[in-house]
């Protein structure tokens, strides 16, 4: 690997870590200690994971608006400040308002890490003539998830949950410098290092609209499991205080998961790996509702080896479609895989709110969904086939 590529590479890791592990992910094993020591309700935890969903969902709409490189390159570098500025606020503020402000805006730049520097990234592999892969890029999810669960088990033996959100902020900063240093201006030619066109070969209208639908069960499949698996493991009997566990369990999963994914759909083709990848994840969001600590490590090591894995290919497959705005039907996946994650969390409080606060109501609506996404991807086997022998007629019309 020269060295160009493992700067860029690695400016996609650190900014994943950020956006996604500390100024997102970190809500999820820090929600029981908050609800304990903050007075976080369990409909409140519910409400401020849509909210943070809701930030992600608009700078998703900003990505799928957006077709300029140089205007996405400074979005993304501000993201990485919102980033950091979010997590110090949640530790700053007690007021569920302000932590809503924190959610919104950490919301936004996980987005902005997620869409803009993953575009940008594709962008400049594509233009260098590496594999348009995205699997080493996207470990940065899998550890940021591990990463902050292992730093908040091992942070809670001395620190309150302020201080834990203060902490997490100092190793944000951190974080932030190479990815802002190491991913370079992006190419604003239309053309290859090499002098090559850069053209674009979208999919059918068809093709989109059940691609769009399967991408949305996808995200409630995801963002139940991925919210509540802490509360859900610490309420199931004979497991409390595992959830942080499982969740860094889930975390030390997803971290190489992408470039397996990546092995498998060279093999097998990417849709038949997202099929593969959507019906092993539906095994992995039930298993921890059978009972014991085995089960809940394997079914989040399932979850966690599958739904970073489907969101690496499916994202792309949409840099492969538009080689030069790839950020712009990334853009509109996510805002139907962002409206999932505004929903289902909001529902699954509300359905926990109803129970107790019994979140694990949540995984059965999560496993449900996900079967539906299953079928949708199978009916793109149907659309893609169509797809090719209407191009084969015409060549020969």
């Amino acid at each position: 690997m020269d060295k160009d590529r493992l700067k860029v590479l690695g400016a996609g890791i650190f900014s994943l870590l950020l956006g996604l592990g500390v100024a997102r992910f970190a809500y999820t094993p820090l929600l029981p200690l908050m609800q304990a020591q903050a007075g976080l309700g369990v409909a409140d935890a519910g409400w401020l994971a849509a909210i943070n969903y809701g930030g992600y969902l608009s700078g998703a709409l900003l990505a799928a608006l957006i077709g300029d490189l140089v205007l996405k390159d400074r979005l993304y570098r501000l993201g990485l400040l919102l980033a950091v500025a979010s997590t110090a606020l949640m530790g700053l503020a007690s007021d569920p308002l302000l932590w809503a402000l924190s959610r919104f805006v950490a919301g936004l730049s996980s987005a902005a890490a997620m869409l803009f520097g993953t575009g940008l990234i594709l962008n400049w592999l594509i233009r260098h003539h590496h594999r348009s892969e995205l699997g080493i890029h996207f470990a940065g999810v899998g550890l940021g998830i591990a990463g902050c669960a292992a730093a908040v088990a091992v942070m809670q033996q001395w620190l309150d949950w302020r201080q834990q959100w203060f902490a997490l902020t100092a190793l944000g900063a951190l974080l932030a410098i190479p990815a802002w240093r190491w991913l370079p201006p992006p190419d604003t030619s239309g053309v290859t290092r090499s002098g090559e066109k850069l053209e674009d070969n979208p999919p059918s209208p068809l093709f989109l609209r059940v691609f769009l639908a399967a991408y949305f069960c996808a995200g409630v499949g995801y963002v139940i499991s991925a919210t509540f698996i802490v509360a859900i493991v610490d309420r199931l009997p004979g497991l409390a205080g595992n959830g942080t566990l499982v969740f860094l369990a889930l975390g030390v999963a997803a971290a190489p998961a992408c470039i397996v994914w990546d092995l498998i759909a060279r093999r097998s083709g990417e849709l038949n790996a997202l099929i593969l990848a959507a019906l092993l994840q539906v095994a992995g969001i039930l298993l921890p509702l059978a009972g014991g600590l085995a089960a809940a490590l394997a079914g989040a090591m399932l979850f966690g080896g599958t739904f970073i894995g489907m969101v690496s290919l499916v994202l792309t497959m949409a840099g492969r479609y538009y080689p030069t705005r790839p950020a712009k039907m990334m853009g509109k996946m996510t805002l139907s895989y962002g409206a999932a994650q505004i929903l289902a969390p909001a529902i699954t409080g509300w359905l926990a709110a109803g129970r107790a606060g019994d979140y694990a109501i949540g995984l059965y609506l999560a496993a449900a969904v996900m079967l539906l996404g299953s079928a949708l991807l199978f009916a793109l086997k149907a659309v893609e086939r169509r797809g090719a022998r209407l191009r084969v007629a015409g060549e020969f019309a």
